[in-house]
């Protein structure tokens, strides 16, 4: 069963805390931000530093609101507990596939989107590619980490070949986790679209130099976003 209550509203954007169910035992804490009458959700997991209440992860939730996606932000186990590890691999993508399952509950008939920030990203993928998660069409990725920053390589990218919704990476330019000559060959080998941000760092930071803030960058991304799930969408329906 499923346990809601109302946290909060803020410009129109309807919250409500979710407890998730996890299939080994043990609950972990989820944030569902909607606005009334949502057109897609996105199920997003949070990177292996900070939790769902993180300021990008808010950021995130309120400026797909605004747009008219609901998001189903959640822990995971190691964050839940208060703990900096994050937890082995198979547990996160057991959590993952709990939380599909509760936002497939939560919005019906609604087209579903997954993915996160780094590592939650990564996490989200894996799962998908060992079992298609419930109801999703596609995954979304806030900067996935191809790899540790320092130590280029690809193998990260793997278990992509056994995806087979579509992707969209939204991604900096000088982001040390994902070396651009490496990711592209990625991106176009499994068929996948990427949204660059020019001189954004894993956080989507940019240089004062750069003309930009970080707002309007996050503006840019999430635009981009909207696009491509709106065009998901259509597709799917087709």
């Amino acid at each position: 069963m499923l346990h809601l209550s109302v946290s909060y509203s803020v410009n129109g954007m309807r919250a409500k805390t979710v407890t998730i169910k996890l299939a080994g035992g043990g609950i972990v804490s989820g944030l569902l931000s909607s606005p009334s009458h949502p057109t897609a959700g996105y199920l997003f997991a949070h990177g292996a530093g900070a939790g769902m209440d993180h300021a990008f992860m808010n950021a995130v939730a309120q400026g797909l609101a605004d747009r008219g996606m609901a998001t189903l932000r959640y822990q995971f186990p190691y964050m839940e507990a208060g703990s900096k590890r994050p937890d082995r691999p198979e547990i996160a993508r057991a959590t993952v596939r709990a939380a599909a399952n509760v936002a497939t509950d939560l919005l019906p008939g609604v087209p579903l989107f997954a993915g996160g920030k780094s590592f939650g990203g990564r996490m989200t993928s894996q799962a998908q590619a060992e079992e298609p998660l419930p109801g999703v069409a596609g995954l979304v990725f806030f900067g996935f980490p191809l790899h540790p920053a320092g130590k280029p390589s690809v193998d990260r990218a793997e278990h992509l070949a056994a995806v087979t919704v579509p992707m969209l990476f939204l991604q900096g330019t000088r982001d040390t986790l994902a070396g651009m000559n490496l990711l592209v060959p990625v991106v176009e080998r499994r068929g996948a679209t990427l949204f660059s941000v020019e001189g954004a760092d894993h956080s989507f930071h940019v240089p004062v130099r750069s003309g930009k803030t970080d707002q309007q960058v996050m503006g840019e991304i999430l635009d981009a976003m909207a696009v491509w799930i709106r065009r998901q969408s259509m597709s799917g329906s087709t």
